[in-house]
């Protein structure tokens, strides 16, 4: 059997275990998805154990870019955002980024194309990947923080600058204007237990062209709403929680899945996250 997991730290309850169970069902492949949590205190010996059992790992907080010391190698775009999410195990220890690819790709399913003027709320780990790729797709990026993480949004914005060479301008989330062709929401501001609040007013969402919200509980925010109302096109988190496994699983073992397949582990991991 092959043995597979993810370390973070607290780990509490993850989907993870429920979609790579799914995606080695579809595969056929003989693999064991688990949780070790893993203190940042205890990482070093922690990641020798995981390199010596596992084929490969998922990372998450706070290990993304720590993990990297203990790594041979980093894929092109870890190097690029200094965040590893999948770790591939073999005669070198590989590091990628797999949230990157999850976020394309579920951008890419609900065909909403990304270009033009963005608006990225937040300035977290998350959202600094969003501004990466936003960024390397040519947009015409804006990113919107609250008054105490601006300093962060000028830290994103100066990194994009230096390694990208591409201009991105930063603005207050009470100054932010109508006319955005996608707005993507990377701060937790809707998240459950808190599902009411909303991280802009409803008529700049509505007047934008599309919604991107990296929420996933609930699965449908306030801010979805708002889209859904005036029929744009949106997308939620747990698409890109789901493809990101995905492409981890390709990496680790160079399989392909159908988009009919994608949408059954998205689905049923939908079904799981209700019973939480």
């Amino acid at each position: 059997m092959n043995l597979y997991g993810l370390t973070g730290y607290p780990l509490g309850h993850s989907l993870s275990p429920v979609i790579h169970g799914e995606l080695f069902k579809i595969a056929g492949i003989d693999g064991e998805y688990k949780l070790y949590e893993l203190a940042p205190e205890n990482l070093g010996i922690g990641i020798a154990a995981l390199k010596n059992s596992l084929c490969g790992f998922n990372v998450t907080i706070p290990h993304k870019v720590e993990v990297i010391s203990y790594l041979d190698e980093l894929d092109e775009k870890a190097a690029l955002f200094g965040a590893v999410n999948t770790v591939k195990v073999g005669k070198k220890t590989v590091g990628y980024n797999t949230d990157c690819i999850g976020f394309l790709r579920a951008l890419e399913m609900a065909g909403i194309p990304l270009e033009g003027r963005v608006l990225l709320c937040g300035a977290g780990g998350v959202a600094r990947m969003f501004a990466f790729e936003a960024a390397l797709a040519g947009c015409d990026l804006t990113i919107a923080a609250r008054d105490e993480d601006i300093p962060a949004a000028n830290v994103i914005k100066d990194e994009i600058k230096d390694k990208l060479d591409k201009d991105t301008q930063v603005t207050n989330l009470r100054d932010v204007e109508e006319g955005y062709d996608l707005i993507i929401n990377g701060t937790p501001v809707g998240m459950y237990p808190f599902i009411n609040a909303c991280v802009l007013p409803k008529e700049i969402i509505q007047k934008s062209g599309a919604v991107f919200d990296a929420i996933y509980n609930p699965g449908e925010t306030q801010l979805i709403k708002y889209a859904k109302e005036a029929g744009l096109k949106y997308s939620n988190g747990l698409s890109m929680l789901v493809l990101q496994a995905v492409a981890a699983e390709e990496i680790w073992n160079h399989i392909t899945f159908s988009e009919e397949d994608i949408k059954k582990v998205i689905k049923t991991t939908e079904t799981e996250l209700m019973k939480k």
